[in-house]
């Protein structure tokens, strides 16, 4: 199945207990501004169905959209909060890692999470952390790096080598995707689906 990911909005959340069953679950990770917000509606397509905003860390709670597939019941996509937001207040800022890492290791039915890092700039010491921790907790991810539109054509050959040195991984497991041009779109819908759908 091609085109876009059919996405439902269920709800948000600030604890994992508070979120409903999913028999399969997928999880996007990343740091705030990194364009967690941009590329759920890039995948479905859809301009609000995650809100976007040029303010990084707007995205403070956990957010489950279900995905509309091959199954009798449908499958998830959580966009997690993003990581790293300075100006965010501090009791927020105390909150996100319980949240973050409460949601990955308690989700019985997460399959993949999709730790997104910034093509333009490369991995960050935060990116980096969470990849470490993810392989201390034997956690099924792959990494997704975003904005491809900011890298010169010139130097993409390049920052994809030191892209995947920085993530202690090679060439080719790394998701290269553009949520305005669209680059790489289609390959992380069809990984998603292999997951959920």
């Amino acid at each position: 199945m091609s085109g876009p990911l059919r996405l439902t909005f269920v709800q948000s959340a600030s604890r994992v207990d508070q979120l409903p069953d999913s028999p399969v679950e997928v999880a996007f990770v990343g740091r705030s501004n990194v364009g967690k917000s941009s590329l759920v509606n890039s995948i479905a397509n859809r301009k609000q169905l995650a809100r976007v905003s040029n303010t990084p860390g707007r995205t403070q709670l956990i957010n489950l959209f279900d995905v509309e597939g091959n199954r009798s019941e449908p499958g998830t996509l959580v966009d997690l909060p993003g990581y790293g937001y300075a100006k965010a207040s501090k009791s927020i800022r105390r909150d996100w890692p319980e949240m973050i890492e409460g949601y990955i290791l308690e989700r019985p039915n997460l399959a993949m999470v999709f730790v997104l890092v910034d093509g333009a700039i490369g991995p960050t010491k935060l990116d980096q952390q969470m990849l470490d921790w993810l392989r201390f907790n034997v956690v099924p991810h792959t990494v997704v790096a975003t904005k491809f539109d900011k890298v010169k054509s010139s130097k993409r050959s390049t920052r994809k080598k030191e892209l995947a040195a920085g993530c202690q991984l090679d060439l080719g497991d790394i998701v290269w995707v553009s949520a305005t041009k669209g680059d790489g779109i289609d390959q992380l819908r069809s990984l998603v689906r292999d997951w959920v759908g």
